[in-house]
């Protein structure tokens, strides 16, 4: 249920690939003709071998999404009691990120762990008793039903007494919020959105002649309109190793660690390969 925010700048992503080319030096083979049979000597010249790179360049487009991302949900109903974050603020996995109304979810669970420890106090009586084969099985089978029950209703009442209090599922930051004080929620509701901008991804989709070009770790470079005068550098995470029918193009994921956080999230963007 991700909602694609509006596109905020233009960004040019530069991916380096090189190719080291090497160079070697050979004696002349021998000659096996006679003096007489000797042809005219051809002039060369001899050169010392050195070695060097070659840059491959590719220009493509993309736009950047968060590594992981997670929409947070209520999984009971209540009302927003408090909130613990805004948008922009880092939050770490199992963090509170609100609390909801739980005197009702505190009353019950109080009732149901009353009758809990009535129907076990009851069952070790029984468990004894039947031992001792003063009760038949019938009446042992039930009060251990009853009390298992029980212990269900219990654990279950529990949980959602836990609930209240809606958490981070990942580390990252918060991108949304979607609820209020005082807002009723409901079960399944939308509540934050949490995204692991670290790293952020392009995803390219590059022609297959450019196939033989790239490898993941080469390097890459990032620049956006909206940030004129940087550049950030990156690298390919990963190249999906199949070409589309479709388009004759293959999938190129390209990673940057933006530690000043100054790009965003769906920021469309120029990619160029080396």
């Amino acid at each position: 249920m991700a909602k694609k925010s509006n596109k905020t700048g233009l960004v040019v992503l530069i991916i380096l690939a090189f190719l080291i080319i090497y160079g070697c030096r050979g004696q002349a083979p021998a000659n096996n003709k006679s003096e007489k049979e000797e042809d005219p000597p051809i002039p060369v010249e001899v050169t010392e071998v050195i070695k060097g790179s070659v840059s491959a360049n590719y220009l493509g487009t993309a736009t950047l999404e968060a590594e992981g991302e997670a929409l947070v949900v209520a999984k009971v109903s209540g009302v927003v009691k408090e909130i613990f974050v805004e948008e922009g603020d880092s939050v770490k996995a199992g963090q509170v990120l609100a609390k909801l109304e739980d005197e009702e979810f505190i009353h019950r669970l109080a009732q149901v762990e009353s009758r809990l420890e009535e129907l076990a106090n009851e069952f070790e009586r029984n468990k004894e008793l039947f031992k001792n084969k003063l009760i038949s099985a019938e009446a042992y089978d039930r009060t251990k039903y009853e009390y298992q029950t029980q212990k269900s209703t219990y654990d279950l009442t529990k949980l959602n007494l836990n609930y209240t209090e809606i958490k981070a599922p990942i580390s990252g930051i918060v991108s949304e919020r979607f609820i209020k004080l005082g807002n009723m929620v409901t079960v399944n509701q939308e509540t934050f959105r949490v995204a692991d901008f670290d790293p952020l991804l392009a995803v390219l989709h590059v022609p297959e002649k450019e196939l033989i070009k790239l490898q993941a770790g080469f390097p890459a470079e990032l620049m956006a309109d909206a940030i004129p005068g940087e550049v950030f550098s990156a690298g390919i995470l990963r190249i999906s190793p199949v070409v589309s029918a479709e388009t004759g193009t293959f999938k190129v994921t390209v990673a940057v660690a933006d530690k000043t956080r100054k790009l965003k999230g769906s920021i469309f963007c120029r990619n160029t390969t080396h």
